[in-house]
């Protein structure tokens, strides 16, 4: 695709466009729709449309030239160097970025440059460092549409993960929020349903029919990893998620990156060990993210992890949280071990800094990417590895020793690169002295001519000193004419007719001498030839390291999940955490629960108010929460998940102790707002989360429900909670261990009419007409919202909380507690209520409920009642 500004004839064009304009509207027409960095000289030049882009998103100066064209175009650039600073900026600003380089020395050529795309840079395939979140995967997922079923694929190019999962909509959807990918690719006319199921906050692209076919997804993965069949990655049947992997492998070799080799296998996301975190879940306990921007979250509370690699696993382990008993005692074991056991933390927690980045190190090295500087990282991380070894073997923890039985020696890498490399190697290859001495006889000896080059220089000063007689004579360098002799002007008759004047300057003239020349070309051609020999070996070198790959990702996967789990120690040890117990009974006790993200946040000094929370399917299944805002319901409830899904990812609990009978499910519905952009109210995203909790329920969900049907009227909100409530504790094949907080107190009357739900409710104490929120969970309901209390602490002005104290009193006498003491408040079990209209506690309500009940309906004619119904749209506020 050509650029914008081209001729508007193809004739002129022709004639008009220089060669350079030619190359790049070629490159430009094989990526129309990446923005392309197209490298001229020193430069990294955008054009046209790209360049009005760039312009915008960089900052940078954007001109315009005509460039061999009747009409100008656009043109922005920045320095070559400069492209770590600028790359990210366009990817985040969610661009696809080819980077064109020149394929050849400019002084080797007489025609133009030879160019073309080296990478291309997208959301989900980079391995840019500038580019990626050290502590957050970098995946691409390819989502595929096969009838009732979606295949799922994740890879990150960046650490070699490739996995494989399929299943229903709804699987789909709670795998793709809790990986959270940076890119998503599918078929294009799968557009609109893909929108449809995950919306549309991904960046995505659309790719064409045949890559995803089975077929060609079979071929590409077999020839990948050189096997006749996917059955030892145990994936083959997942047919939906295959053809979703290729798609991710053909995409990855489009953007130029063919050298994988650190993608070593693929795995099945066994979504039977993991619990169900669907992402209203994810988004209500803020696990990751908040809607507000100065929150902390429970990611970042939990995360002591000291290696980048381990921060990542943490993600992991957040998002899916084990159901297997042993395992997640396992966990709990190293974690105890840890914190009984200070010299192995100590030990761990040293070495794992040092060993650092090791997984995103060795996937450097299998692409053919990693710098001197890296390696070097590379070998003390190798290096690292022993001592975390032999500490978890001396370990009595068996879990601990059993990670270091899999754990990967890889002594021949590490003398490989500490023979060869030198101790302290730069960043950057053409800087040279990269490869020790001794390695290569032909290396030390250009490195002896080019050393002994300054005194080869001085011995020739000071010979044709002593010649010429000439005090003030020097010899220097430039890039203009190389080697020079000096002479200032009192004695340039001294000069000898052999020398040749090159340069004259004010004070003095320049002159070079065959003799000069020949030495020149001697170390300069050594100055070459050294890195190029560099560059050689060191490519060997890194060549070489490729088949420990795999082993080295294994030793990074358990450097990893050490990490974690010292994290976990940290934590239990900074916030006093205790053990919970995991088993395989339903019931969940927990004594003396706190929010752990609440609590880091406290002042010091200040401690946070405990509770004990029991539910038990068999005796007190729901617990309905009563209380005023602010007395912390909702913080209750939240605790309650965190507290849950903290012990069985292996984590201990900010709890005085806790029994978990494992979940399966955790549903939250909690704070919901108006989904705008999709046009649904705060009701509809209400129904639209506890409709998806309803219809996914298990006997080992665990349910907590925040103010369900607040989104509409009253008595429908009172209707639909009730139904909820109701629906929960009469299924007969899911018992789910229930916490709801409500305002509506007329729910309190269930617990006298259904056996397994009890009424608790956030303490609150009146003192001289103001509240003290005790925080404190209590036995009983309660029968007050203490709303304008809350109004007044908030700051609403004095007249408007007189008007409302004055209209509640006025409410309650009319209505509230002759209703309550009448019993019509709610409908007793098994029988049907009609809510009458006018049983809504509303002024105008009640004047026109008394305007009717005037009417004499027999005497009424025609235009009279149009009248009065008039009369009574005015009263409630209608146009006539």
């Amino acid at each position: 695709m050509a650029v914008a500004g081209k001729r508007k004839t193809k004739s002129k064009t022709k004639s008009t466009e220089t060669p350079l304009m030619q190359q790049y509207n070629a490159i430009k027409g094989k990526h129309p729709d990446a923005l392309l960095l197209f490298r001229v000289g020193d430069f990294y030049e955008t054009f046209g449309e790209d360049a009005v882009k760039a312009a915008g998103i960089l900052g940078i100066v954007l001109t315009k030239r005509a460039n061999g064209s009747a009409s100008e175009i656009a043109l922005a650039g920045f320095p070559h160097h400069s492209l770590d600073t600028y790359l990210p900026k366009l990817v985040r600003a969610g661009y696809r970025v080819a980077i064109c380089d020149q394929l050849e020395d400019p002084k080797m050529t007489k025609t133009i440059v030879k160019r073309g795309v080296t990478e291309l840079v997208t959301p989900g395939v980079t391995m840019n460092d500038q580019v990626l979140d050290t502590r957050s995967n970098n995946h691409l997922a390819a989502v595929h549409f096969d009838k009732d079923q979606v295949g799922v694929a994740f890879l990150d190019i960046s650490t070699g993960e490739f996995l494989v999962t399929q299943g229903n909509h709804d699987h789909a959807e709670k795998i793709l929020t809790g990986f959270s990918p940076s890119e998503v690719i599918y078929l294009k006319h799968d557009r609109k349903q893909f929108v449809q199921v995950f919306g549309d906050r991904y960046f995505t692209y659309a790719m064409e029919d045949w890559v995803f076919t089975q077929d060609f997804a079979q071929d590409i993965l077999l020839k990948h990893f050189q096997t006749n069949s996917l059955k030892g990655f145990g994936v083959e049947q997942l047919h939906t998620g295959i053809v979703a992997a290729g798609a991710c492998l053909h995409y990855v070799a489009e953007t130029q990156h063919d050298k994988v080799s650190h993608i070593t296998g693929i795995s099945r996301i066994e979504e039977d060990r993991y619990v169900w975190l669907d992402r209203f879940t994810i988004r209500n306990l803020e696990l990751f993210h908040s809607a507000n921007p100065d929150a902390t979250t429970f990611r970042e509370v939990i995360d002591e992890t000291v290696s980048p690699m381990g921060s990542r696993m943490l993600r992991k382990w957040i998002a899916f949280p084990l159901k297997d008993v042993n395992a997640i005692r396992a966990r709990h074991d190293v974690v105890e071990e840890l914190l009984e056991n200070d010299a192995l933390f100590a030990t761990l927690e040293r070495e794992i800094q040092q060993i650092g980045d090791l997984e995103r190190l060795i996937s450097k090295v299998a692409a053919q990417r990693i710098n001197p500087r890296e390696l070097g990282q590379l070998l003390r991380s190798l290096q690292s590895v022993e001592p975390v070894r032999e500490a978890c073997t001396e370990s009595k923890c068996k879990a601990l020793k059993e990670l270091a039985g899999q754990m990967i020696l890889c002594d021949e890498a590490i003398q490989k690169i500490a023979g060869t490399l030198v101790d302290e190697p730069p960043a950057l290859l053409n800087k040279g002295k990269v490869i020790a001495e001794g390695i290569s006889p032909e290396l030390d000896e250009l490195r002896s001519i080019a050393g002994s080059g300054k005194e080869h220089l001085l011995k020739i000063q000071q010979r044709e000193t002593e010649r010429t007689g000439i005090p003030s004579l020097k010899v220097a360098f430039n890039n203009v004419f190389g080697y020079y002799l000096e002479v200032t002007n009192a004695h340039k008759n001294k000069v000898p007719s052999e020398w040749i004047r090159k340069q004259t300057l004010v004070n003095a003239e320049r002159y070079i001498t065959e003799e000069l020349k020949s030495y020149e070309e001697k170390i300069l051609g050594a100055e070459d030839k050294m890195l190029a020999l560099e560059a050689r070996l060191f490519q060997e070198l890194v060549s070489a390291l490729v088949p420990y790959v795999k082993h080295v990702q294994v030793n990074a996967q358990i450097i990893a999940r050490l990490d974690c789990l010292c994290s976990f120690a940290t934590c239990a040890r900074k916030g006093n955490y205790a053990r919970p117990v995991v088993d395989e009974g339903e019931v969940l006790d927990i004594r003396g629960g706190r929010h752990p993200v609440i609590e880091s946040q406290l002042p010091p000094g200040e401690s946070y108010i405990a509770n004990d929370v029991l539910l038990d399917p068999e005796s007190q299944q729901i617990i309905i929460v009563t209380g005023p805002n602010m007395a912390g319901k909702s913080a209750l409830l939240r605790q309650t998940a965190l507290i849950v899904l903290m012990a069985q990812m292996g984590s201990f609990v900010p709890a005085t102790q806790a029994t978990i009978g494992w979940v399966d499910k955790i549903f939250t519905r909690v704070g919901a707002s108006d989904n705008i952009s999709s046009g649904e109210s705060t009701f509809m995203v209400e129904m639209n989360e506890t409709s998806s909790i309803l219809n996914n329920l298990s006997p080992r969900s665990l349910i907590l429900l925040d103010e369900i049907g607040r989104g509409t009227s009253t008595y429908d909100g009172i209707s639909i909670a009730w139904s909820i409530t109701e629906y929960l504790h009469e299924n007969k094949h899911a018992r789910a261990k229930t916490m709801f907080a409500t305002h509506y107190h007329e729910l309190n009357d269930m617990a006298g009419l259904f056996p397994r739900i009890r009424n608790y409710n956030v303490s609150v104490k009146e003192v001289n007409n103001k509240i003290l929120f005790l925080r404190k969970l209590v036995a009983g309901g309660s029968a007050h919202s203490f709303g304008i209390h809350v109004a007044r602490m908030a700051g609403m002005p004095k007249p408007i909380l007189n008007k409302a104290e004055e209209m509640l009193k006025h409410l309650e006498s009319t209505h509230g507690n002759k209703g309550r003491e009448e019993g019509n408040g709610v409908a007793k079990r098994g029988e049907d209520v009609q809510l009458s209209f006018f049983q809504l506690d509303d002024p105008v309500l009640e004047q026109v409920r008394d305007e009717i009940l005037e009417l004499d309906i027999n005497t009424l004619t025609p235009v009279e009642a149009l009248m009065k119904l008039n009369e009574i749209k005015k009263l409630v506020g209608g146009k006539t």
